[in-house]
């Protein structure tokens, strides 16, 4: 696996190294030592599927506050997403930017969330799916969401007029 540095401040992007035939291909797509070596939380508590009928759909930005924060391993595995993560982080050098990432089943990249960040996506394909690797277990009392359109923030989303729901378009701006 090669764990490649985001710019945000201990969030990874992760290749899978591949052998290859006329078959197809081999991969590993998660080494707790690898992982570990690298610094990241290899904890799994649980894991998701997020499936979006739709092209445009956007779901964000979610994130988990003390004492449950979480850490996130995501990958799409049919279609693909521009997946947007924000350090909210007030003691680190990248707080409140944030960075996007176009995962497909066609890269199989995967991003590495680091507790503290709120992450989203908006589906750039219809039949688009995420497969969620979770260091925590869901707590709705720690569950919380800040604006997509923010423009604390200013993400450039690629999708105009987006599927989103009532719950993810109420949340707040970014008081930090």
């Amino acid at each position: 696996m090669k764990f490649i540095p985001s710019v945000m401040e201990g969030a990874f992007r992760i290749e899978m190294d591949r052998l290859e035939d006329d078959r197809g291909f081999f991969a590993r797509s998660w080494c707790r030592r690898e992982a570990e070596a690298h610094g990241l939380i290899t904890r799994i508590a649980q894991c998701n599927v997020s499936f979006n009928r739709q092209r445009g759909t956007l779901r964000g930005m979610h994130f988990q506050i003390e004492p449950h924060p979480e850490a996130k391993l995501v990958r799409c595995t049919c279609g693909a997403v521009f997946d947007v993560i924000i350090d909210l982080r007030p003691g680190s050098r990248t707080f409140k930017k944030w960075e996007a990432f176009e995962l497909t089943q066609e890269n199989r990249i995967a991003i590495y969330v680091p507790k503290g960040f709120a992450h989203g996506f908006q589906t750039l394909s219809d039949d688009t799916e995420l497969h969620y690797q979770m260091s925590e277990f869901y707590h709705p009392d720690c569950a919380r969401g800040i604006r997509w359109d923010d423009p604390a923030f200013g993400i450039l989303w690629p999708v105009a007029d987006p599927i989103i729901s009532p719950k993810d378009a109420a949340y707040p701006d970014f008081l930090g």
